[in-house]
């Protein structure tokens, strides 16, 4: 098994093979969270106009996420791994959740026509992906792994890291996760949520993000008549 690692937008469009895209602060670690708490499905979307479209279809579906980090006039929910914790018991049970991202969803949307499985990447999931992939019986020729960055732009710590550790667990490679946290807690991906001083950074966000390994299950995205679904997968 080899494995290339790639970075942002243009290395998801990379991607081939087995291709986990990775988005730690903070579109992955929320999409566990929407099926921990009882989603029946997760729909992915390029745009918020493609979000609400599906809304014209199901009243009930619930549109979460941003554009560059801010809350999307006429959404639900952003893109707030607190915010879902703190919903109200039941918010999410058999729910359809349509999530729009700056830089995890595009990330997916862009490596899911020409990867042969797209995974969502995050520490919250990360063993569990490992051992999804190192079980399979017959494992992928190459894995791609794509820390995302911000808004898919930019390099950053937390998702760089959160691919080292993935490669650790993958192929055995060095990973210290106290190194990690130290790097990425003072970089400015971090600093702007712990500040506290936008609303829709909650200075909580980074705590949940930067747990590790809390869900035994894997999230695949497949796109089928033109709609991309993440299907989670027990194991």
């Amino acid at each position: 098994m080899k494995i290339i690692r790639e970075s942002l937008l243009e290395g998801a469009r990379r991607a081939q093979g087995t291709a986990i895209i990775i988005d730690v602060f903070r579109a992955f670690t929320v999409t566990p969270l929407f099926f921990h708490f009882g989603a029946r499905e997760v729909i992915l979307v390029e745009t918020p106009e493609e979000a609400f479209s599906f809304r014209l279809d199901n009243r009930d579906i619930i549109l979460s996420g941003e554009v560059n980090e801010q809350l999307i006039p006429g959404f639900d929910i952003g893109n707030s791994p607190s915010e879902i914790i703190n919903k109200p018991h039941g918010f999410f049970e058999a729910k359809t959740v349509a999530q729009r991202t700056t830089a995890g969803v595009r990330g997916v949307l862009s490596a899911v026509d020409h990867a042969d499985t797209v995974i969502l990447g995050s520490y919250v999931m990360a063993e569990a992906i490992s051992k999804y992939i190192l079980t399979q019986v017959q494992q992928p020729d190459v894995v791609y792994i794509v820390a995302m960055g911000s808004r898919g732009i930019t390099k950053s710590p937390e998702d760089e890291g959160c691919a080292d550790y993935v490669e650790h667990l993958l192929s055995g490679q060095t990973y210290n996760h106290i190194e990690a946290l130290n790097t990425i807690i003072l970089d400015k991906t971090a600093q702007k949520f712990l500040t506290g001083d936008k609303p829709y950074l909650p200075k909580e966000d980074p705590v949940f993000c930067l747990q590790r390994d809390l869900f035994n299950f894997v999230l695949l995205a497949q796109k089928s008549d033109g709609i991309v679904r993440v299907n989670r997968v027990e194991f």
